[in-house]
């Protein structure tokens, strides 16, 4: 099994060196499109979120790409001096690895709900760019469907709320009280309502920025005010919490320009973008207290490790699933065939009924095919559930004994 991946995480990087492979979308593409291009790969998938970028791909046998050298050369970096930074995996490893990341058991802040949604849209703009093959496809789509599993069955997504919850939690265990604290919101994406609204329903009084040249109407979160973003500076004098989250590649808030401004006493500045949205210098002002999403990392708690079991025994079912599905795919095309024959065989034996009903020719053509439909599918259930309960070997002896039975193409 050729499958490897690369990626840089919080665990291997702080948030400072995460940010110079924190892509834009069109660049994804463009990198996507160059691993799919590097000798031997047959498919790829670029990852990247704030905590981590990751490049995907399925190979033949003996390929072995420069998958660092691919990210460094976007991030125009040079691959000896993050070379450290980077963990690979491959085979088996790494298939168990992206089931659990899938599921949030990876992530800076257990049961990451965001994850699942990251993976699917990696997903997406991989088809888009026509870069991902059938093994990569089935692999993260197996994954995707795992790590729902997981949410709907332990509930992780009540053990926290991403990044915003969680550092909301940290402020709340150091008394800090949201009612009536007038926050400003900068960014009004993803994670920028997701900020907002939670805000608002801690009692916060909330201003979100939004940007002239977007066209069509701009949704805000209810209960929310708005300001132009090229105004957000004349809101420092009042707020108590300054949130930025967005995902521009350029800074939101300039040393200089709030060292010009007013602020404040006893300010939050809290930026949950990588990269990242507020100068880091701005730390060092008298009266700021800066975050950053590496601020947030609260210990597991023993009921964090229960549900972590708990996903764990439900995972191990479904990678091996994986395994087992590409163990046997090089049977995908018997398969097909033979439940063609069995349709075909199943109706032929009941043609006399059929030919008994008062149906015209069109009915009775439409009802064949149905019934054939119907007959396929079935047959490729039951041998599905014998690979998937009994393994590659009796999978492979079950379609051996039918294809005996029917005889070769």
């Amino acid at each position: 099994m050729n499958i490897q991946m690369i990626g840089i995480d919080h665990t291997t990087a702080p948030v400072e060196v995460r940010e110079a492979f924190s892509f834009t979308t069109t660049v994804q593409a463009e990198r996507m499109a160059a691993a799919a291009a590097l000798p031997g790969v047959l498919g790829a998938l670029l990852l990247s979120t704030c905590n981590r970028t990751e490049l995907w791909v399925h190979c033949r046998p003996d390929a072995e790409p420069d998958l660092i050298g691919c990210l460094c050369a976007a991030a125009g970096a040079d691959p000896a001096a993050y070379g450290g930074r980077f963990r690979a995996r491959r085979g088996e490893e790494a298939v168990a690895y992206l089931f659990h990341m899938a599921s949030g058991l990876q992530s800076q802040i257990f049961g990451d709900d965001q994850i699942l949604t990251q993976v699917k849209e990696a997903l997406d703009r991989a088809r888009a760019s026509l870069c991902t093959d059938t093994v990569l496809e089935v692999l993260f789509r197996m994954a995707i469907t795992a790590a729902k599993k997981v949410k709907s069955g332990m509930q992780t997504s009540t053990a926290n709320a991403g990044a915003v919850g969680s550092c909301m939690e940290l402020l709340r265990s150091e008394g800090y009280d949201f009612r009536g604290r007038k926050c400003l919101v900068i960014g009004n994406g993803r994670m920028g309502k997701l900020a907002a609204t939670a805000l608002r329903e801690a009692g916060a009084d909330v201003t979100v920025t939004v940007r002239q040249y977007r066209s069509g109407v701009v949704e805000i979160p209810v209960g929310c005010a708005r300001i132009d973003y090229g105004r957000r500076l004349e809101l420092l004098p009042g707020s108590d919490i300054v949130l930025s989250a967005t995902t521009s590649p350029n800074v939101t808030l300039k040393y200089d320009d709030v060292c010009r401004a007013s602020w404040k006493p006893g300010a939050l500045f809290i930026d949950l973008a990588v990269p990242r949205d507020i100068d880091p210098r701005v730390a060092a002002l008298p009266g700021i207290r800066l975050f950053d999403i590496d601020s947030f990392r609260p210990p597991e708690s023993a009921d964090l490790q229960a549900l972590r079991a708990r996903a764990e025994a439900v995972l191990a079912g479904q990678i091996q699933e994986f395994l087992t599905w590409y163990d046997c795919r090089d049977m995908i095309p018997l398969t097909d065939r033979l439940a063609r024959q069995f349709a075909r065989d199943s109706v032929a034996r009941v043609d006399t009924a059929l030919k008994s009903l008062p149906l015209d020719g069109g009915d009775a053509a439409g009802l064949r095919s149905q019934l054939e439909d119907a007959a396929q599918k079935q047959f490729r259930r039951l041998l599905f559930a014998v690979r998937d309960e009994a393994g590659a070997a009796a999978f492979r002896q079950c379609l051996g004994a039918v294809e005996k039975l029917y005889g070769p193409s």
